[in-house]
């Protein structure tokens, strides 16, 4: 694995770095096994990304595109906390390869 630069949070400081395996890595940090759930949060975040050019910039923002993107069953803050303890918003964006959110404490 080629060497990638993050910040002192974690978050690699150039998104077009991200792999696969740059995910994994990051999320074993965080003692979280990436599950087929995971991946589908994951991959919305870099399309959402890519699109707008921006991470979601808030946990409510980031409930809400996925609310949208995936239904209430999976777009609630229950649901993404389960599998993005603490701040899912900062800690899937993190995986995901993506700047830190803004609004993220």
């Amino acid at each position: 694995m080629t060497m990638v630069i993050r910040n002192n949070e974690g978050f690699l400081e150039d998104a077009s770095a991200w792999t696969t395996d740059i995910a994994r890595k990051i999320a074993s940090e965080d003692a979280i096994g990436l599950s087929e759930n995971h991946w589908e949060i994951i991959m919305f975040l870099r399309d959402f990304y890519n699109e707008h050019e921006i991470s979601p910039p808030s946990n409510r923002l980031f409930v809400k595109a996925v609310k949208e993107a995936f239904g209430e069953a999976k777009g609630n803050s229950i649901y993404l906390m389960q599998l993005f303890p603490g701040t899912p918003a900062k800690t899937a964006c993190r995986i995901a390869g993506l700047p830190r959110p803004t609004n993220c404490l």
